[in-house]
């Protein structure tokens, strides 16, 4: 190899030594904050890898949690259900008519 060639190599080695260290060093903070914060990690393929070793209360609180998601998921639904009839109640032109009704007829003392 010619010492220009070397020379050259060897002036850019330790930046791409650099480059390197720096990213295994963020995958590495960045796998370590993603279970700190009990976030799923990853596989290859983008697909969510669950570690094996979850003991009985994780998996309980893991059950516990998403039967009150279904409780509150169904709770939302008929409020929205009762939200719709009141308003169905109050735009109706018959219940207007009532209210205007009401204040032709003055304050009722």
């Amino acid at each position: 190899m010619e010492p220009s060639k070397l020379a050259f190599i060897a002036e850019f080695a330790p930046v791409v030594g650099i480059i390197g260290i720096l990213g295994v060093a963020g995958w590495v903070i960045t796998t370590w904050l993603r279970v700190k914060n009990g976030y799923p990690l990853e596989n290859a393929w983008g697909q969510a890898v669950y570690p094996k070793g979850m003991d009985e209360e994780v998996a309980e609180r893991i059950r516990l949690l998403s039967t009150e998601n279904a409780q509150l998921r169904a709770e939302l639904g008929s409020i929205k259900d009762r939200l719709a009839t009141v308003e169905r109640i109050v735009t109706d032109a018959s219940y207007r008519l009532d209210r205007e009704i009401d204040a032709l007829r003055g304050p009722t003392n």
